[in-house]
């Protein structure tokens, strides 16, 4: 008889444990390459419809190409070595780039402005939301279903249709702006937020328990603790995302910055266009720097190593 077969009782040859593992594991070769196959040509199909429906083909972005190189030509400004530190009057002089300067700074820092309150709203708001959206710590499914569809319905809507709702509602101006930012950030913190929950020690939450506890007593001494850093993380980066979205909504009147961006585009003040591009780019370094040695004072440099 075989080595791989054993005898039964009636004397006919059993299959070996050996044997039977080695069948089952090509049979899940088998299967997991057929499941591959199969999104693999799903994937190709999907991904086939997208460029025939964008038009996502060579020829028209050869063709696009000079006209992009075009538009950055005229954009830039035409400085001139020997005057690039006269006065405003002085063509292919900086300052003459960034006459409007004192009126630029003003707006940007009302973006900012903008940006940082409509972060503080909605760390707040994705704070209150993200306990009892995650699964691990809302035992209620009802409760977790809710706040699971409300936290994705904020961040669904895209910031600059709840800016256009809030322009109708409240008049143009930065409040409409700060509104629709801090309702689209509080779905989408909340959702990182409570992603972060799925990470944490159950230790401390079950001695909480354990002495006596309410369930607001395990958030407040045994989850918060463990999640404060990366919940500080993500609202700093949630800043910075928050004022390229603050010059976006000025485009439907929602203030800032970009009410200026949107007018000079319109009237073709092309250099105009790439000063006030510089200075948001400039303004989200410096915001990105400053958040970083923030973030490191919490998290601490040395996990960073």
């Amino acid at each position: 008889m075989s080595s791989q077969t054993m005898a039964t009782a009636d004397g006919g040859a059993a299959i070996s444990p050996v044997d039977q593992f080695e069948r089952h594991r090509a049979e899940l070769r088998r299967v997991r390459r057929h499941a591959t196959l199969l999104y693999g040509a799903l994937f190709l199909a999907a991904l086939a419809g997208s460029i025939y429906i964008s038009n996502f083909f060579p020829d028209r972005l050869a063709a696009g190409a000079p006209k992009v190189g075009d538009y950055l030509y005229d954009i830039l400004p035409v400085l001139s070595a020997e005057h690039l530190f006269s006065g405003t009057r002085t063509e292919g002089s900086i300052a003459y780039w960034y006459f409007n300067l004192p009126k630029y700074l003003q707006l940007l820092l009302e973006t900012v402005n903008m940006a940082l309150f409509a972060t503080l709203l909605g760390t707040v708001g994705g704070f209150v939301l993200c306990f009892a959206a995650s699964r691990n710590l809302m035992p209620n499914s009802l409760i977790y279903f809710a706040f699971r569809r409300v936290m994705e319905f904020c961040r669904a809507v895209p910031e600059v249709i709840f800016a256009i709702m809030f322009v109708w509602a409240v008049g143009i101006g930065p409040l409409a702006g700060v509104a629709a930012i801090a309702i689209h950030s509080t779905g989408a913190l909340g959702k990182l937020f409570s992603e972060v929950h799925e990470n944490v020690d159950h230790k401390p939450m079950d001695g909480i328990r354990a002495s006596g506890g309410s369930w607001f007593d395990e958030i407040r001494y045994g989850v918060v603790p463990q999640v404060l850093p990366n919940f500080v993380s993500y609202a700093l980066l949630r800043f910075e995302i928050n004022i390229r979205a603050s010059s976006i909504i000025g485009f439907v009147g929602a203030g800032g910055i970009g009410q200026e961006l949107y007018y000079v585009i319109n009237f073709n003040f092309y250099e105009e266009v790439s000063a006030l591009v510089l200075l948001i780019v400039a303004t989200v370094t410096c915001v990105d720097l400053l958040s970083a040695r923030i973030r490191h004072r919490f998290i601490g440099w040395e996990q960073l190593a």
